[in-house]
């Protein structure tokens, strides 16, 4: 019987670990298949706090994975797993062939970006194509240089408009001829002199693949069927994020989009199961708000525990 299953293994997944083994309850975390989450795949983290000159994303993760280690936590590589079950009080995860009981489990399963399918994006990823704005568009590649933002929802104004700090110009390419974005935030894109809205268009292609690097996107519009290349530096695709939480679909409370519900801190729907960091998170998605949550999930997993031993009155 273990006190706390850890699923999922990002900034959510190992802080959540950390705050567990130290509290003495000797977690066991499956990764999945990616040990580490979407970070490992980022070159430098500029804005994770305590690195003054920044830190690669692999090496954070890792160092976290060590400190987890160092405190007692149990960790299983690339482990799937494939059910959870609720077995009175307790639950039952299922990996592959193996049953494991638990006494409480926190979801930490993150979320995947949606990406636009074309082996390009793929091949040029952290090489000018990349998923975050607040994390990369201070980079000094995109100072000064045009910009590309695909996407029509809150998110991508809103990093459109965060990059015309920083590059010279930004494309906001958008399939249809008007955004899904909130009013206020239209308004505030349609006010700023930096930010050119392409409509009705789809990317076809980024180049270029030969060069190792973004130096232009090659847009078609979906319209006239014309074609044209955009100058650009870095293309930054904000058409929305997909959690991992399919294997939780009817047994915890989510919304439309499979974003985990939580209530009374990071307890879902269920009794002893918590759920933190982008699996939860809609809004921030950031290397420290998933940790922060990780932290809170983690005290309130060891709340709850002390709190079944503690003897009725």
């Amino acid at each position: 019987m273990e006190n706390v299953i850890i699923i999922g293994s990002g900034c959510a997944g190992y802080t959540s670990a950390i705050y567990t083994a130290r509290a003495g309850l000797n977690p066991l975390i499956f990764t999945g298949l990616m040990p580490g989450g979407l970070l490992t795949t980022t070159t430098i983290v500029e804005n994770y706090p305590g690195f003054e000159n920044g830190i690669d994303g692999f090496e954070l993760m890792m160092t976290m994975r060590k400190q987890c280690e160092r405190f007692g936590a149990r960790i299983r590589d690339v482990e799937v797993v494939t059910s959870v079950e609720r077995k009175g009080s307790t639950f039952i995860v299922g990996i592959q062939d193996e049953k494991i009981e638990a006494k409480t489990i926190i979801i930490a399963t993150g979320a995947g970006h949606r990406h636009l399918g074309i082996e390009s994006e793929h091949l040029l990823e952290n090489k000018g194509v990349t998923y975050c704005a607040t994390c990369d568009g201070p980079h000094p590649m995109f100072r000064n240089q045009p910009l590309v933002v695909v996407g029509g929802g809150d998110s991508a104004i809103e990093e459109a408009t965060f990059l015309t700090r920083f590059g010279s110009k930004v494309y906001l390419i958008h399939r249809r001829d008007k955004l899904r974005a909130s009013k206020i935030m239209q308004d505030r894109a349609f006010a700023n002199p930096k930010i050119e809205f392409v409509w009705d268009t789809a990317v076809e292609e980024i180049l270029d693949v030969k060069q190792d690097k973004v130096t232009a996107v090659r847009v078609k519009n979906l319209k006239t069927g014309e074609t044209k290349d955009l100058p650009a530096a870095g293309v930054f695709i904000a058409i929305g994020h997909i959690p991992n939480t399919q294997i939780f679909k009817g047994m915890i409370d989510m919304d439309e989009d499979g974003y985990v519900i939580t209530k009374r801190g990071m307890m879902t729907n269920i009794d002893g199961i918590f759920s933190a960091g982008d699996c939860v998170d809609r809004v921030y998605r950031q290397a420290i708000t998933a940790a922060g949550l990780g932290c809170a999930a983690a005290i309130d997993a060891e709340r709850y525990l002390a709190a079944l031993e503690m003897p009725e009155a």
